[in-house]
């Protein structure tokens, strides 16, 4: 797993993470992004990554999450996110 960040995107790449890891791993890093952060990119591939994705997509929920939106990309999802 790698988080990047520039500017107000951040991404992270979840590909070879199992799902109840990468809830704990996400949530983790919400709790301590920086302010700045308005959008995080969740690259989880599609076509072995529908674990991930549908957690995301489906039950996955932060304080700082504002909204959870699909890509133009299949393998990923874009998190939107609240001022702390």
């Amino acid at each position: 797993m790698r988080f990047q960040r520039q500017g107000s995107l951040a991404t992270v790449d979840l590909h070879g993470v199992y799902e109840r890891d990468a809830r704990d791993l996400l949530a983790g890093w919400l709790n301590t992004a920086p302010a700045e952060v308005t959008e995080l990119r969740v690259i989880h591939g599609y076509q072995r990554g529908i674990a991930l994705r549908d957690m995301l997509r489906g039950g996955f929920s932060h304080p700082r999450v504002r909204a959870v939106l699909p890509s133009l990309n299949p393998g990923e999802t874009r998190l939107i996110l609240k001022k702390p």
